[in-house]
């Protein structure tokens, strides 16, 4: 039974693009090992609070993210 465990920071995704991830991962599993292991696949959301999470020594909060999607949105 596979378990995919998805971690992102607080406030950056909404509920419905939670689900939509949670879909889409469920359907990239069937697709490769076939539709009988839909209902094994375990997808776990962990959320990390905003400025818990550090990328290149930068704590990162979810405005800057949203901040880092606007401007690749825009180019």
């Amino acid at each position: 039974m596979p378990l995919i465990n998805v971690k992102l920071i607080e406030g950056v995704f909404n509920e419905a693009q939670k689900k939509k991830m949670v879909r889409d991962l469920t359907d990239a599993m069937v697709a490769i090992e076939g539709e009988t292991l839909r209902e094994f696949t375990w997808v776990v959301i962990d959320e990390v609070k905003s400025g818990n999470w550090a990328l290149g020594g930068k704590p990162l909060t979810a405005a800057d993210v949203k901040m880092l999607q606007a401007k690749r949105n825009a180019a």
